[in-house]
């Protein structure tokens, strides 16, 4: 029960990592909001957690969205002390000057702007109480890029430097903010990642990842408990890498 007591929202937590993080949290203690753009992925979520009214959609690009999301946290515990940005998404694999405008600025405003938007509308909630945490899940092709996928390669080194930014500025204030590196996992993003899903491509994936496998929900939800706790009281700025040793 290293989170009892806290209340904490995980966006994209209708599936994949953030599903994984969200059923931690609430074994750990947490009562935890399911925020997700599919809000039937959310609902299916927050039923397995006993309390269907903690589901919520919110398109995590928009400032209306994250506003009315905070909101409704607040209506309903009166306190935040955990926010875990998890919702993500990449562009399909191809050289970097074959991106669209359109996919680039999609990429950007769910991976980067909802960093923003979260910070924009809880910080001042945690200052005034007192603390809090932020974390923020981007990726290990933030720091060992992988070819073809370079704007969301961009976008998750941008989510790093945030944290870095976040955690020096808000320190003073008891607030902590850390970055997850997870490698490519069993999640919907996937086949995005690798173009294809056949046994090759997979293959060549893991032939990249010293541990021989993909990540799970499970790796990224236990760092992510541990990260939120008090036992990592005096960890901020860091951006932890959970992946099999593919950035060594």
């Amino acid at each position: 029960m290293r989170l009892s007591g806290k209340k904490a929202i995980v966006t994209g937590a209708g599936s994949g990592f953030g599903a994984g993080i969200a059923r931690a949290f609430a074994c750990e203690g947490a009562e935890v909001k399911i925020v997700d753009v599919n809000i039937e992925a959310a609902h299916a979520v927050a039923e397995e957690l006993g309390n269907t009214k903690l589901a919520w959609r919110a398109d995590v690009g928009s400032d209306a969205a994250v506003a009315a999301m905070i909101k409704d946290a607040m209506a309903m515990w009166g306190r935040i002390d955990i926010i875990v940005n998890n919702a993500g998404i990449t562009h399909m694999p191809a050289p970097m000057e074959e991106i669209s405008e359109e996919d680039f600025d999609r990429v950007l405003r769910v991976n980067a702007k909802s960093v923003y938007l979260s910070a924009r509308h809880a910080v001042p909630i945690m200052k005034a109480q007192g603390g809090g945490v932020f974390l923020n899940i981007a990726s290990t092709a933030g720091i060992s890029p992988r070819p073809n996928l370079n704007w969301y390669n961009a976008s998750k080194g941008w989510m790093i430097t945030a944290t870095k930014a976040m955690a020096v500025e808000l320190a003073p204030f008891g607030i902590r903010v850390n970055a997850i590196n997870p490698v490519a996992g069993e999640t919907p993003l996937l086949s995005s990642f690798m173009g294809e899903d056949t046994p090759e491509m997979r293959a060549k994936f893991l032939s990249t990842i010293p541990l021989g496998r993909f990540s799970t929900p499970e790796d990224i939800a236990n760092a992510s408990v541990f990260l939120s706790s008090d036992e990592a009281a005096m960890i901020t700025g860091v951006a932890l890498e959970v992946d099999g040793g593919r950035c060594i």
